[in-house]
């Protein structure tokens, strides 16, 4: 359970990695992805019931992902639609898109081929093959991220998320760094969502409900943990965050909670991250009064 409590982590941190993308760089939490995730998941595995192969057919999640985004980021940047609105009216009509694309509320991989079949030849031991999955997709997408963001273009993107006026005195369009960036976390937030619909052998409409506490944990958990760190080292802390998170969502499970509430527990682990700082400021505070006092 603990093998593949750590392959599971490793895949919802392509979740975190997706958030990160605009809740931490662009300074505002994008609600799309609980329909983003689970739209992902939806056209993978539609299209591998169709006779697409996995790998294709998860590139046509993050595509579908993408296309997600690119809707939230034109009401925001073109409609003037404040963000989160603009999330939760993208993530509102997903829904519906789901359910065509799917023409049912779940659907199973049932003996169908998935991505994480390319490692069945190496006789790996249970759940092995996740985590080798997960190795692999991780270092592609933390790799890309790294080249990008060392671009023109990334400077530019980070630059509007720092300060957007300043980067709209030097010319840079912030508009446009904003759609670039709500289409990009989306199709990583997407592929996400393919990689797990795969792992989980099924698809579902409702699989996104929660998603964003699961992305935020990754973030928050590791940066707690890790305190300041350098760009790299940030994305990788979302990958140790998100096994953590997942041990210890196993915890709680073991230790005999009934799973139909797990939910209520997720939300409970991320609220005690986020306030491990203040809870450290205070103590802090604390204790140089007393020395004061002394």
């Amino acid at each position: 359970m603990i093998v593949s409590a750590i392959g599971q982590g490793m895949l919802w941190a392509i979740l975190g990695l997706g958030i990160f993308m605009t809740y931490r760089i662009l300074n505002f939490p994008d609600m799309t992805t609980e329909g983003s995730f689970p739209l992902g998941g939806a056209v993978c595995v539609t299209a591998i019931t169709n006779g697409v192969s996995p790998v294709l057919a998860t590139l046509l999640g993050v595509l579908a992902g993408m296309g997600a985004g690119l809707v939230t980021g034109l009401l925001f940047t073109k409609g003037k639609i404040p963000v989160i609105l603009s999330g939760i009216l993208v993530m509102s009509g997903l829904n519906s898109v789901i359910l065509y694309v799917m023409q049912t509320p779940n659907l199973s991989l049932l003996n169908q081929p998935k991505i994480q079949d390319v490692f069945s030849a190496l006789n790996l031991p249970n759940y092995f093959d996740i985590i080798f999955l997960g190795i692999i997709v991780l270092a592609l997408i933390i790799g890309l991220l790294l080249f990008f963001f060392n671009t023109v273009l990334g400077q530019a993107y980070i630059a509007t998320g720092d300060n957007e006026d300043m980067a709209r005195s030097i010319g840079i369009k912030t508009d446009s760094m904003k759609i670039l960036g709500l289409t990009l976390s989306n199709g990583i937030i997407a592929l996400s969502g393919a990689l797990i619909a795969q792992n989980d052998g099924y698809a579902d409409v409702n699989k996104g409900i929660g998603v964003i506490v699961i992305g935020l944990a990754s973030i928050i958990i590791g940066e707690v943990l890790f305190g300041e760190l350098t760009f790299a080292e940030r994305l990788v802390a979302i990958v140790i965050g998100s096994i953590i998170y997942q041990l210890l969502i196993l915890a709680v499970i073991k230790l005999g909670f009934d799973t139909t509430y797990l939910k209520i527990f997720s939300a409970a682990i991320l609220a005690i991250c986020l306030m491990i700082p203040q809870l450290r400021k205070a103590l802090n505070l604390k204790g140089l009064s007393e020395k004061e006092g002394k």
